[in-house]
C-alpha cells in the first residue's frame, strides 16, 4: 500500500546565501525561486531530499503548507 504525498509549498530563509542549486537538483522540488536568502519552491513526496539539500546551511526559518491546485501554482509562482 502506497501513501499519497500531496505537493507541499515551502518557504526557507536561510543565513547568507541560500543553497539553490542544491535545492534544485533535490528529487521531487520543483519551482524553486530564490530572492535573497530566501528560496521558495514546490515539495512532491518525500521531504527527505529537500531535507538532504538543505546539510551544513543555516535555517533562520521554514514553512510548508499544502499546495494549491495546479492550475493556481503555476500563476502564482510565475
Amino acid at each position: 500500500m502506497t501513501t499519497e504525498h500531496p505537493a507541499q509549498r515551502v518557504e526557507v530563509t536561510f543565513v547568507g546565501a541560500p543553497p539553490a542549486r542544491q535545492i534544485e537538483r533535490a528529487s521531487g522540488v520543483s519551482r524553486v525561486e530564490a530572492t535573497g536568502p530566501t528560496v521558495r519552491c514546490l515539495v512532491t513526496g518525500s521531504f527527505q531530499p529537500f531535507l538532504e539539500a538543505l546539510r551544513g546551511y543555516e535555517v533562520l526559518t521554514l514553512q510548508s503548507a499544502p499546495a494549491a491546485p495546479p492550475a493556481q501554482v503555476e500563476g502564482e509562482l510565475r
